[in-house]
């Protein structure tokens, strides 16, 4: 047995990871499935996608290797989501996701009950909708059959090793998303779900990431390809396991991931907790350790809404060519000097958390004007997206987080223009790895500690990952966006009432 499997159970789809002995790469699949948005504001899927995600990237991957070579299974997945489930195991509802929106009204209510100050002392965050501790409250309030019948809560990865193992698991990264966790003792926080009138029973164990958690169940063993006596370790969310997976597990080092969303991420040995809750602080994959992580709703997002809504032909072309639409939009982007002839995108299409907190928020082109075309429009989404960054990374500067060097990945990091435009606007080097698996290779080197091919993380990433490619701030491209920076921020300060009324308006 010498091969160890990082799975991810992400939005889109989940990805497979198979890592030989030396942390390289043998096989990888991924599994797609869909979001379903039933009403604005609203994002579930069912869990049992998840499942068949899972198992067929498994037997797919199997099928490649020696009988019975896998040895230990990482698992991380996209952080938030609630699985409810009987006391049978079966699910209930369909699992709320991190992207969500409908729990304003229990954020709300959360933050009254306990005192915003005392919610951030007990957890080390403020009540947002992302968070798990409001979809509770939302099916208590709004699904009260439904809410009779819970036994159990679980995130979207924790629902895949109940499958796998029949145990009811999770790590302390992962919980730490929840709003239900003692980020500082790494325990769950008894007297906030006794506030808040949640049943500790629901919830699960909690284990540090290299932990193992338990085994394959034997008639799943048999039908995926693996042996029963194949470890599943505790692993962690996605956020810390594709930190682990960059290589951010000592200070100094931080990774921005440029996908869908965006996060600004940062190792820390002890906690650093923002008092106005800003950036979050979630306990780190790396036992014993912290992380402290921005959230921007809608990075690659916005650039993605950009492409399908505004670039048909840029879409045209690229099915007769072959070429990446992304390739001709920021070609064009790249022929237009910083500042995107004064044109500011604020990149709020589905609300914001770093560092707003803000579910009402939206996007908006602002000094829109005859002159402007695609191309500035394109630029202006680049550089409103990397401003968004640097709100988080400023945040971590002013809590004494040192910040020598930006890790990038994600979709958007293929980009060399969003690359430099993220050097500028940060001030610093932003840098590209040798691996591009994200969270999934994270999960991976997490079991492979587990299996004994590594004495710890720092090792671990130490022998794996190299750095390709580096990209320096340009001095006077950094004094340029100086000043679009802080018109940036300002024009979010003049809209945000308007935004909140708009929400009110259609109902948010």
């Amino acid at each position: 047995m010498s091969t160890v499997l990082g799975i991810d159970v992400g939005t889109s789809g989940t990805k497979i990871v198979a890592i030989g002995e030396n942390g390289n790469i043998i096989a990888s699949v991924t599994k797609t499935y869909e979001l379903i948005s039933p009403k604005p504001g609203w994002a579930q899927q069912n869990p049992q996608d998840w499942k068949k995600a899972v198992f067929e990237g498994i037997k797919e991957i199997t099928s490649k290797l020696p009988k019975g070579d896998v040895c230990s299974i990482g698992l991380t997945g996209q952080m938030h989501g609630s699985v409810f489930l009987d006391e049978g195991g079966n699910v209930l509802y369909p699992a709320i996701l991190w992207c969500d929106q409908r729990t304003a009204k229990q954020c709300e209510e959360i933050t009254k009950k306990v005192g915003e100050k005392e919610l951030i002392e007990m957890v080390s965050n403020p009540a947002l909708t992302g968070f798990t501790a409001p979809k509770i409250l939302w099916l208590r309030e709004e699904e009260p059959e439904v809410y009779k019948k819970v036994k159990h809560v679980l995130l979207p990865k924790d629902y895949i090793r109940y499958e796998l193992t029949g145990e009811f698991a999770s790590d302390v990264a992962d919980s730490s998303g929840t709003l239900l966790f003692d980020v500082k003792n790494r325990k769950w926080h008894e007297e906030l779900l006794s506030i808040l009138e949640i049943p500790i029973e629901w919830l699960p164990k909690t284990y540090e990431g290299p932990e193992v958690t338990g085994t394959i169940k034997a008639d799943i063993a048999k039908e995926l390809g693996l042996s029963s006596e194949t470890l599943v370790i505790a692993g962690g969310g996605d956020q810390a396991a594709g930190g682990v997976g960059c290589g951010v597990v000592k200070p100094g080092i931080v990774s921005a991931s440029l996908g869908t969303s965006g996060v600004v991420f940062a190792f820390s040995e002890t906690v650093h907790t923002d008092p106005e809750g800003r950036v979050h602080t979630f306990c780190h994959s790396v036992p014993g350790a912290w992380h402290v992580m921005g959230v921007m709703l809608s990075a690659g997002g916005s650039l993605q809404w950009f492409r399908n809504k505004l670039c048909s032909e840029e879409v045209a072309l690229s099915q007769k060519t072959g070429v990446d639409p992304y390739v001709y939009i920021t070609a064009s982007a790249e022929k237009v000097p910083p500042g995107s002839a004064g044109l500011i995108f604020l990149p709020y299409l589905t609300g914001e958390r770093t560092p707003h907190k803000d579910p009402y928020a939206r996007g908006a082109f602002i000094g829109l004007s005859l002159m402007h075309g695609k191309a500035e429009m394109a630029r202006a989404i680049l550089e409103g997206v990397a401003f968004g960054m640097r709100d988080s990374v400023e945040i971590m500067k002013g809590m004494g987080i040192p910040i020598t060097q930006i890790r990038i990945s994600g979709g958007g990091a293929r980009s060399p223009l969003w690359r430099q435009i993220m050097a500028d606007v940060c001030n610093v080097p932003i840098v590209t790895i040798n691996i591009d698996e994200g969270p999934a290779f994270g999960a991976g080197l997490l079991a492979s500690i587990a299996a004994g091919m590594f004495s710890s993380l720092t090792e671990a990433c130490e022998t794996v990952i190299r750095e390709i490619d580096q990209t320096n701030p340009i001095p006077q491209n950094v004094e340029e966006y100086e000043f679009w920076y802080q018109e940036f921020k300002s024009a979010y300060r003049t809209l945000a009432p308007a935004y909140k009324k708009i929400g009110k308006k259609l109902g948010l």
